[in-house]
């Protein structure tokens, strides 16, 4: 039977989602953690791979499996194989043609930015930070300019596998959340460190480097050396993940930090 879960991971504690020679992705120690849990090799499959650094406070992933357990059993039998920075959340069985990536119509990222003199302690790993205050009214404007389908070569990483970099983004917000500046990207899909070189944009737009429509201009050229250096991974999460309701997924409880 095919069973999904719902995940989240503190992403500074692990080399990124996917699988790795060392085994310090997330995924080599949920498959470890499975296999622990159901005496049999387990393979998952994530709705999204997640960069070394990035967090997920709603990642998806499913698994096929012969082992049959109570649904309560998928949550807190992985958890007790699994390290303190990566927990299951929820998990509920599936139709076979369901596929945690394939399945997903839609991803949203949010990124953490603390514009503040002095970087952060408590939050270190936690929020991306900058030294002088952003103007969030000219960032908000800015990246309108991206929303809707396009060719985002010009925040596209160089090492980008992906076949075509023509994306929609569906939402994008800046907003100032108590002293938090909170960028929120909505898409069909992402292109690699799309979500990073695009707050890397924003970040020259409110500190005043650039204009308001120096974002649409970097977007039109489609050349990757036009636009700001790749902001750090610190600040961002993955935070939904979007499917037909048909497949009835349970709900990732609200996360303090957003």
């Amino acid at each position: 039977m095919r069973i999904a879960l719902g995940l989240e991971y503190d992403g500074s504690a692990f080399c990124g989602w996917q699988t790795q020679p060392t085994g310090c992705g997330v995924q080599d120690h949920l498959e470890r953690a499975l296999a622990e849990f159901t005496q049999a090799k387990v393979e998952a499959t994530a709705a999204g791979r997640t960069d070394s650094g990035v967090h997920a406070i709603a990642q998806v992933v499913h698994f096929d499996t012969e082992a049959v357990r109570e649904p309560h059993s998928w949550i807190r039998g992985p958890n007790t194989f699994l390290p303190p920075g990566v927990r299951v959340l929820w998990s509920a069985r599936v139709a076979d043609d369901f596929h945690a990536r394939y399945s997903a119509r839609a991803r949203t990222y949010h990124y953490l930015l603390l514009d503040a003199p002095v970087a952060p302690a408590i939050l270190k790993g936690k929020v991306g930070w900058h030294h002088r205050p952003l103007d969030v009214e000219r960032m908000h404007r800015a990246l309108q300019a991206l929303v809707g389908e396009h060719d985002f070569s010009s925040f596209r990483d160089a090492e980008c596998q992906a076949k075509s970099p023509v994306r929609t983004l569906t939402k994008a917000t800046v907003e100032r959340r108590n002293k938090l500046v909170v960028v929120t990207l909505e898409a069909n899909a992402f292109l690699h460190h799309m979500v990073r070189n695009i707050v890397g944009a924003l970040v020259y737009v409110g500190a005043g480097k650039d204009p308001t429509n120096w974002i649409g201009k970097v977007l039109e050229a489609r050349d990757r050396t036009r636009a700001a250096p790749t902001f750090m991974p610190d600040g961002l999460y993955l935070a939904a993940i979007e499917y037909d309701p048909a497949f009835a997924l349970p709900s990732f409880p609200k996360h303090p930090l957003v």
